[in-house]
C-alpha cells in the first residue's frame, strides 16, 4: 500500500448515478486543493468513463460500476470499471468520432475527452468480461506568494 489515501465505491449502472460519481470523486480529490479547472477536468473525465460503462458496457441494463481512487503525493489515480460487454478493438474505440452506438447519436469523443483532460489514460478490456479505465492526473502545487 504505497498511497496516502484511498476510496472505493460501487453503484448501479443507472444514468442518474453519473452525477453522483462526479461529486464523489470531486469531493475525494478536493484534499489535493486542485484549481477549479483541474477539478472540472477530473469531473468531466469521470463522467465520460462512467457514461461509457453504462451505455456501452451494459447496453443500459442495470449492473454495477466500481470507482477506485488513490492519492499518491499530489497525484490522483482514478479507476472506473464495469463487468459488461468489453471492447472489441480498443485502438478503434479511442479514435475521435468513433462510436459503437451511432443509433443513440453518441459523439464518439469519450476517450478523446478523457485523454485531453487527464495526464494518462489506459484501457484494459476483455470481450464479455468488462472494461477498466485507469486515469491519472497530477495536481499542480501552487506556491504561496507573500
Amino acid at each position: 500500500m504505497n498511497y496516502q489515501n484511498y476510496m472505493k465505491i460501487e453503484f448501479l449502472s443507472k444514468s442518474q448515478n453519473e452525477s453522483f460519481a462526479r461529486v464523489v470523486v470531486a469531493s475525494f480529490v478536493a484534499q489535493l486543493d486542485p484549481t477549479i479547472e483541474e477539478l472540472a477536468d477530473i469531473k468531466t473525465a469521470v463522467s465520460e468513463a462512467v457514461t461509457n460503462a453504462i451505455i456501452h458496457g451494459y447496453d443500459s441494463s442495470t449492473e454495477k460500476v466500481v470507482i477506485e481512487c488513490k492519492i499518491k503525493g499530489n497525484t490522483i489515480e482514478i479507476v472506473v470499471e464495469d463487468f459488461g460487454n468489453g471492447i472489441d478493438d480498443i485502438e478503434l474505440a479511442r479514435q475521435p468520432l468513433y462510436t459503437s452506438k451511432p443509433e443513440l447519436e453518441r459523439s464518439g469523443m469519450g476517450f478523446t475527452v478523457m485523454e485531453t483532460f487527464m495526464d494518462e489514460v489506459s484501457i484494459e478490456s476483455q470481450k464479455g468480461k468488462g472494461t477498466k479505465i485507469n486515469m491519472i492526473k497530477t495536481i499542480k502545487v501552487v506556491e504561496n506568494e507573500e
